[in-house]
């Protein structure tokens, strides 16, 4: 079923007037009173309880570090990177190591 309206060409003006007695006519969505928007108040005041339960969804993940390591880009010959890459996952982090040692840190 095509739609009644399209947004690909302006509306005219009879048109928008069809549409806006829609609204007002819709029995499930009336237009908000000043009064009622007077009453509005924030969500994280309003329910309180939903937004704490958002805020603990949001902290998934992995935990914050304390000094978290940096991304950079270097250059390295690739039978380096091959080297590394052919012991599996965590190469990064045995290079990593490596380069500690080597610098005695």
């Amino acid at each position: 079923m095509a739609p009644k309206f399209s947004m690909k060409r302006r509306l005219s003006d009879h048109e928008e007037a069809e549409i806006q007695s829609s609204i007002l006519s819709d029995p499930d969505n009336p237009e908000l009173t000043e009064e009622q928007l007077s009453q509005g108040r924030p969500f994280r005041e309003a329910l309180p309880d939903l937004a704490a339960s958002i805020d603990r969804a949001r902290k998934r993940g992995r935990p914050p570090v304390d000094n978290p390591r940096q991304q950079i880009s270097v250059r390295l010959d690739p039978d380096i990177i091959a080297h590394y890459k052919a012991t599996g996952k965590g190469w990064q982090s045995r290079l990593n190591d490596d380069l500690r040692k080597a610098a005695k840190l």
